[in-house]
């Protein structure tokens, strides 16, 4: 009998950690369309985060236009349109503005106005 609850608990935990993590499997860009602010992004989900200014929008036409602020404060601002599609459920957006190498940003979280994206070396933190 206690073999049978060991198991049961480890199959409940094992089920809450999968659905923890489980990403959200977009249909198109519908969902992301319009401006987010990316205030923070991280090595990993829970590691320490480091503070951005940057407001990316997600235009109609596959165009993501970002407008970041230096937070050393070298230049202003720095405004770059970058390629993206939604394909297979994943944002694929331009590494490097006028290169055609794209990377795959999975979303993470998409609710109550935030968005949490990991992209292949880092996760985005946005809000609405």
């Amino acid at each position: 009998m206690i073999k049978l609850i060991q198991a049961l608990m480890l199959g409940a935990a094992l089920l809450f950690s999968v659905s923890a993590n489980a990403e959200v499997v977009l249909e198109d860009d519908s969902l992301i369309l319009g401006k987010w602010n990316l205030y923070a992004e991280a090595i990993a989900l829970h590691k320490e985060k480091v503070e951005l200014f940057s407001v990316w929008e997600f235009r109609k036409g596959g165009v993501l236009h970002t407008v970041s602020n230096d937070r050393r404060g070298r230049t202003k601002t720095l405004t770059i349109d970058l390629k993206y599609a939604v394909e297979d459920g994943v944002i694929k957006k331009q590494k490097t503005p006028g290169r055609a190498k794209m990377e795959d940003c999975r979303v993470i979280k998409l609710e109550d106005g935030e968005m949490t994206l990991k992209c292949t070396f880092v996760y985005f933190f946005l809000k609405r």
